[in-house]
């Protein structure tokens, strides 16, 4: 009967004293990984986007030689899903190409495939060169 009642007040002391647990969701957008992959992705596609900075600048007689890009400077527009789930996925990149130290020449949206295809480019703002001599 001793070990019954001990049994009994405990049970009633532990279900007494529960503390609901509430948690707040965390937007994983602003986390470090986040960024890590979003590097990765644009990184993954340096092929299509140095394609497209040719393709934009190749008839301008005043672009710098050497015309690159960073990653870290590189936006992800939009991601479109195109066959649902598990479909291919098309990439809006806003990309700012420049030259010598980070000079920037230009601004460019650039539309990849993540397979790496080449979709379409649009070419926003040409900024004045500057030259160092």
């Amino acid at each position: 009967m001793k070990k019954f009642i001990i049994s009994l007040v405990l049970t009633v002391i532990l279900i007494g004293y529960h503390v609901p647990a509430y948690s707040q969701t965390i937007n994983e957008t602003d986390t470090e990984l986040c960024d890590t992959l979003q590097y990765a992705l644009i990184n993954s596609l340096r092929e299509p986007i140095d394609k497209a900075i040719t393709e934009i600048y190749k008839n301008d007689k005043h672009a710098p030689e050497g015309l690159t890009w960073a990653s870290y400077d590189t936006k992800i527009l939009k991601i479109k899903q195109i066959y649902g789930v598990g479909g291919a996925y098309e990439i809006t990149l806003k990309v700012n190409p420049y030259y010598r130290a980070h000079i920037t020449y230009g601004e460019d949206v650039i539309v990849v495939r993540a397979d790496g295809t080449l979709i379409d480019y649009e070419h926003l703002k040409t900024y004045p060169r500057v030259d160092f001599d």
